[in-house]
């Protein structure tokens, strides 16, 4: 890596804080420092690799200091560096060249479920114990020398613990990896993404006045609309069974009222409208994520521009996750929502946002060998219908021809890739299968499919399968039940009849369980290293599967589990890592070679959003997709396609 820096400077701040009001626990990182009540007590300092003594220096004497260093030839390093270098950028106006943080280098390399906080990643590495003298400031806005003194030393043992466990993690950590966790943490500490705070305004009085409409119509309050059991005795003033579900944690039974229950979903989908009216209201009370997502989008607006706060390697496969404690998280905005529009680029530029299509099958399909799959991604077109054609067996099936079997197509191509069992794809039907409205399959789609009398009677003398149908909540009859499973296995069995490499690629992830991760013997396929415990990826990290074991599951029946939760593991979720930890490389390989031109200030799954100027737009938008789309040397002859737009409003880029 060409270095952007010249001396890698460690840092760590020691702010004001109180237990009761004003503290981390209770706030996000970007209330607590812009927030009146911040104040620095001191701060220290030290060149990393030098035999200098670390400097502490006080909270009136950092300006002066501050001013003094090449900033433009600084890097910093720091433990959860999203705060401390947060703090030199918003409240000084510091903009280090480049940023390191050991906390993400060690959730990358340990593992996100094991903690890496700096006290449990000393005890890790043998060093000295963290210490505890910030506990004396609680509370306090004025410190005397005696516990300035302290509390410099606290300081002082936390740079060296940091410096310390970052010399540990940096050999042979990829380059690559060291820029996107500088990306990462600029997107939070160097924020150029500006908010609309009068549609933020209107539309949580918009959403106000809907719901407030919504119970003077039904003429409740929202407190029985919020309660369980006062709401399961409205149905049944409406002569409505309340539906009741299995609990997964005590094995007793439970209403079934969640957003997400299917029983829940059959009621807000049925024919009796005022059943769905009334269920209408209670998700309007109950699902206050967008609205409290939406205040606290107009509380930042007032603070100023927007930090986006992302987890670099949140989740074990390298993806992306909402910082902990960000209580926004821009992963999961609705498309088409409002606060999607309300996301603005800064005056004079446009966010260009280009999203990788069909990324994952795309890549599943490349690590298979799965050729047909590959020339219909070739082809262009609509990769869905083409799909369906040979699963299906229809030349010329196309999304106006055949709508419901071109669907069916997409659920199992997104879907069926990791194994997917048809109790569970019918299941995830009934509650709305990736994102779309709920579908119950029906006698006439069944017979489409091929499903006869025959089937059904050799479906139901399996016991497993009979057993699996109880098992599936559900408001429709028995018999309706049985033809929207009947027609959920055909999709899948025909699914894996079309994408035999794919099943073929399963059967030697789920050999190399043993044989590679847990026995240790090396094995190469493609870009992908198996040994023992890990799976090494083409950017040089990798998926972790420590203290893999076996035991027996509540059945009797002996599996692979691994990590201090005992995760479970088996050949789909081993197709599903390590096609979402390539996906991730393809992903993260062109927001690098973006970043070389525009600044890359956000990502949402396989999705960037870089900041452009109104003079370039038009160009750049083919340039972004060029990048995103460049063929991998790890990869040859992978079919890649992107798709994208340009536009001030982040929600309106895409058209």
């Amino acid at each position: 890596m060409i270095q952007p820096y010249d001396t890698i400077l460690t840092v760590d701040f020691e702010t004001r804080w109180d237990s009761k009001s004003y503290t981390l626990s209770k706030m996000t990182t970007e209330e607590y420092i812009r927030n009146e009540l911040f104040l620095v007590f001191g701060a220290c300092f030290h060149t990393y690799g030098s035999d200098g003594a670390i400097r502490w220096v006080t909270g009136r004497d950092l300006p002066e200091y501050l001013s003094g260093i090449d900033w433009g030839r600084t890097a910093v390093l720091a433990h959860n560096a999203q705060f401390d270098i947060s703090i030199l950028s918003w409240r000084y106006g510091v903009k280090p060249s480049f940023i390191f943080d050991s906390l993400s280098m060690a959730r990358a390399l340990r593992g996100v479920e094991v903690g890496n906080s700096l006290a449990k990643l000393a005890t890790a590495f043998g060093l000295p114990a963290k210490g505890n003298a910030v506990y004396s400031t609680n509370g306090l806005g004025v410190i005397s020398p005696a516990i300035e003194a302290e509390l410099s030393a606290y300081c002082s043992h936390d740079v060296f613990l940091c410096e310390q466990v970052f010399s540990r993690l940096v050999h042979g950590y990829p380059a690559k990896e060291l820029k996107l966790i500088d990306m990462t943490l600029k997107m939070y500490t160097d924020p150029v993404l500006v908010l609309d705070p009068d549609m933020l305004t209107d539309a949580l009085l918009e959403e106000k006045e809907k719901r407030e409409a919504l119970l003077t119509r039904l003429q409740i309050e929202e407190s029985q609309l919020a309660s369980n059991p006062q709401f399961a005795a409205m149905l049944t003033s409406l002569s409505v069974p309340p539906p009741y579900k299995t609990s997964k944690t005590t094995g007793k039974q439970t209403l079934a009222l969640a957003k997400n229950d299917a029983l829940f979903q059959a009621m807000l989908n049925g024919e009796n409208e005022d059943v769905a009216l009334l269920c209408e209201a209670r998700l309007a009370v109950k699902s206050t994520t967008e609205r409290t997502r939406a205040q606290r989008f107009l509380d930042i607006s007032k603070r100023g521009t927007l930090p986006v706060p992302l987890s670099y390697y949140g989740a074990s496969t390298g993806r992306w996750t909402a910082a902990r404690g960000s209580a926004i998280n821009m992963q999961n905005l609705k498309r088409g929502s409002f606060l999607r529009k309300a996301i603005m680029a800064p005056e004079g530029h446009q966010l260009v946002v280009g999203d990788l299509s069909q990324i994952e099958p795309r890549v599943l399909a490349w690590l298979a060998d799965y050729h047909d799959l590959l020339d219909i991604f070739r082809a262009g077109g609509d990769p869905y219908a083409a799909f369906g054609a040979q699963m299906f067996n229809i030349p010329g099936l196309t999304k106006e021809s055949h709508p419901d079997l071109r669907q069916s197509a997409k659920s199992a191509l997104l879907g069926a890739g990791y194994g997917l069992g048809w109790a569970s794809f019918a299941s995830q039907l009934l509650t709305g299968f990736l994102g779309a409205p709920p579908m119950r399959y029906d006698r006439a789609f069944a017979k489409q499919l091929g499903v006869t009398q025959d089937k059904a009677k050799e479906f139901l003398e399996w016991e497993d399968n009979v057993t699996k149908l109880d098992e599936i909540p559900h408001t429709c009859t028995e018999a309706e039940l049985l033809v929207h499973c009947l027609a959920s296995k055909a999709i899948i069995d025909k699914y894996r009849k079309t994408a035999a490499p794919v099943v073929s690629f399963w059967g030697m992830c789920g050999e190399l369980i043993g044989l590679s991760l847990y026995s240790g013997k090396e094995y190469k396929h493609k870009c992908l290293t198996f040994r023992k415990g890990e799976i090494v990826l083409p950017s040089g990290m990798k998926l972790l599967y420590p203290a893999l074991h076996q035991e027996k599951d509540e059945k009797g029946r002996m599996q692979w589990t691994y990590g201090p939760d005992r995760t479970k593991i088996y050949a789909g979720k081993i197709t599903n890592n390590v096609t979402q930890g390539v996906a991730r490389c393809v992903m993260t390989d062109g927001m690098l070679r973006v970043a070389k031109r525009y600044p890359v200030k956000g990502t949402v799954h396989d999705e960037l959003i870089a900041v452009v100027p109104d003079a370039e737009v038009s160009d750049a938008k083919t340039w972004v997709l060029a990048q995103m789309t460049m063929e991998p040397r790890y990869m040859p002859g992978i079919p890649l396609n992107a798709d994208g737009g340009a536009h001030r409003r982040y929600g309106l880029a895409k058209g």
